[in-house]
């Protein structure tokens, strides 16, 4: 199922996010969620758009180095343990989480989480299993 994440590799510089965020507003590409990761002389930056293609088109025809990749991404109850019970799901069957991020959603009694996994069809089966919604490109 997953959803399509766009990765952008940026300089750690001042300025260098808003170039990012300029270049696809300018391009009408609404972002639905965003995580960045840095070090001292680069980040990554970790978005999910509502046209993932276009996005990565205007950020290579900017010059910047982008990949898009399939992660997983899921509702669960948005309250206290929700979370936590799919995490423990999947900890339990032998699924590791590489990173996690939330994700905008309108509804108000869900929480949205991405994910990247070392197994993404395992993490999906295991969740799918347990009743945990699964989204997909019509969510966002």
């Amino acid at each position: 199922m997953g959803i399509k994440q766009v990765s952008v590799f940026v300089e750690n510089k001042k300025g260098s996010l808003h170039e990012i965020t300029d270049l696809l507003a300018k391009a009408n590409i609404d972002l639905r969620s965003m995580c960045i990761a840095d070090t001292s002389d680069y980040g990554i930056v970790r978005m999910i758009a509502d046209d993932s293609e276009k996005a990565m088109r205007v950020l290579s025809e900017a010059g910047h180095t982008a990949n898009i990749r399939e992660v997983t991404a899921f509702a669960v109850p948005d309250e206290p343990g929700g979370l936590a019970k799919a995490l423990n799901l999947l900890e339990s069957n032998g699924v590791n989480i590489e990173y996690l991020y939330a994700l905008v959603t309108t509804e108000t009694d869900k929480a949205y989480t991405v994910l990247r996994t070392d197994d993404s069809a395992k993490a999906e089966a295991v969740l799918a299993a347990s009743n945990i919604e699964l989204l997909d490109e019509k969510h966002i």
